[in-house]
């Protein structure tokens, strides 16, 4: 498996534990926020009308980690901000982006009566950011850790370079195949 695909892989595993870091805090930060808002509930019920709907929601969530994670891992890097920073600006760049699609949610979902408006519901806006602030944290620091700079950096030639641009004779002769 090429460096590329690795990187993907290790992106899409850290975008899913830090989704499954979301899931799991999300009972807490509903009282904190004193919103229903919840991300499994809404996708589940987006999928199925049935009580299968938390297991189902909570797939699609850890999925949409994994796709988040892989894009991450290789779009981060390019980003012109300090590495610790660019997981928390992804997720609350996700968030201020898809923020406004609770508008067709309030109008569209199947399950929309039994779900918490989004539309104007500054709780749930703020408990939102704070759960794609988690994410981001949580997305960055492991993906960071997985996919170590070093992985990325190109190897470092110039102590057998020599001074006329030709490289050591020892060198040469000394080289592995």
């Amino acid at each position: 498996m090429g460096p590329t695909a690795t990187r993907t892989l290790r992106g899409a595993l850290a975008g899913s534990v830090a989704a499954g870091v979301w899931a799991l805090q999300q009972p807490l930060d509903k009282e904190l926020f004193a919103s229903g808002y919840d991300d499994v509930e809404l996708l589940g019920k987006l999928v199925t009308e049935s009580g299968a709907w938390p297991g189902a929601g909570l797939a699609l969530h850890l999925q949409n980690g994994a796709l988040f994670g892989a894009l991450y891992a290789n779009l981060a890097p390019l980003a012109p901000i300090p590495a610790p920073l660019r997981g928390p600006a992804a997720g609350l760049l996700e968030h201020l982006a898809l923020w406004p699609l609770g508008r067709l949610s309030d109008r569209f979902h199947p399950a929309r009566r039994e779900l918490p408006a989004l539309t104007g519901n500054r709780p749930a806006f703020w408990q939102a950011a704070w759960r794609h602030l988690l994410f981001g944290l949580v997305l960055g620091e492991l993906e960071r850790r997985l996919n170590e700079p070093e992985d990325d950096e190109p190897a470092d030639f110039s102590a057998v370079v020599s001074t006329n641009g030709h490289g050591s004779l020892d060198d040469a002769l000394l080289a592995r195949p």
